[in-house]
Parts: C-alpha cells; structure tokens; sequence
C-alpha cells in the first residue's frame, strides 16, 4: 500500500517494472538502480514510462555499494537480482542503511520447490528445456543455463532470512509463492 510521500528505491531495477508498479499503486517517487547502463537505457525508452517522468530517477549503481545517502528510502525492493548479486550480504546490509527507520526491504526471488516430484519436474525443465528454448529463441543457451544454476545455488529461504537478520532486519517474514518456485522475503528497519 504505497503512500504519496514514499520513496522506492529498486535495486536490480532494470526497465523499471516494480517501479512503475509501486508508483501507479500510489508510491510518490521511485529511483532505478542497476549495474547495467543498457538495461537502464531499455527503461528510459519503455511505453507508459513518460506519464512518471517527473517521479522516477535512473542510476547506474552497484547494490554492493549503492551511490545513496543514509536513511532516503521508505522501501528498498529487489526482484529477482539478488543471485546475481556477489555479495548478497552487502547488499542486504545496503539496503538496510539507505532505508529510513519504519522503512522496508522486499526482495522477491526464485527459491526451492518444497515437493520432490514437482523438483525433479522443476530442474528438467530448468536444465534441460530452457537452456534448449534459449538457443532456439534467442541463440543463447548459456544465459538460461547460468539462470537454472545460480538458482540451485541460491540460499535456501530459511538462510536468506538469517542474512536479512544478520543486516540488522526485523520482523522478518518469507512468503512462499508458486508452491515455493519463488519466495517473497520482507523485513523492517526498526530504528
């Protein structure tokens, strides 16, 4: 429930889809920030990005390190960038100090299917189909191979959750979507 006076700052933001999210929900203002200047450029250009001109900003900016003053954002949000991040905890912890107190963190990123037969389904389709789809469609079968496995090699929920602790995280909540192919973890900075 975005508030007019909230400002999102979107980590691994890319084209800006959870910006423009959070803003036409009501957010007042929204910074993008990624490692990638093309993708950046690949949102500046997006349809329907223009009408929030005036309440969007684009930075080129490492989530290990992020160019923000202390205490700027209400929400920190991040989908499905954190395994591609190297030091995920520096990057918790960062988004921790550029959150004002009461602010949240939401990181929403692809977990680990609580069923063994619907695993196996799971890891055939993310070895075997994808890598197989992405030369065929795109001529470019390492990038859904490299996406299958740094999935496998992402924290389970439970340590994800001990990161989020670890920063100084509060209220810690990890919500389960898609019979928990991805998982919604959110935590408050409380002072």
């Amino acid at each position: 429930a975005p508030q007019p006076h909230q400002h999102l700052v979107d980590l691994a933001g890319g084209t800006g889809d959870i910006s423009l999210r959070f803003l036409r929900a009501g957010g007042g203002s929204a910074t993008i920030s990624d490692i990638n200047h093309a993708m950046l450029s690949a949102g500046r250009r997006r349809r329907g990005v223009i009408k929030y001109h005036d309440r969007l900003s684009w930075c080129v900016g490492n989530a290990e390190n992020l160019p923000f003053d202390k205490g700027i954002a209400d929400f920190v949000a991040i989908a499905f960038g954190l395994r591609n991040v190297t030091d995920r905890e520096a990057a918790i912890a960062e988004a921790y100090r550029v959150l004002k107190p009461g602010g949240r963190f939401l990181c929403l990123e692809f977990s680990q299917v609580k069923s063994s037969t619907l695993q196996r389904v799971y890891d055939a389709w993310s070895f075997n189909a994808l890598p197989l789809m992405g030369r065929l469609v795109a001529g470019d079968a390492e990038s859904y191979r490299y996406r299958a496995e740094s999935i496998r090699t992402f924290p389970s929920p439970e340590i994800l959750a001990d990161m989020f602790a670890g920063a100084g995280f509060a209220q810690i909540r990890v919500r389960s979507l898609s019979v928990g192919v991805a998982c919604i973890h959110s935590g408050w900075k409380l002072d």
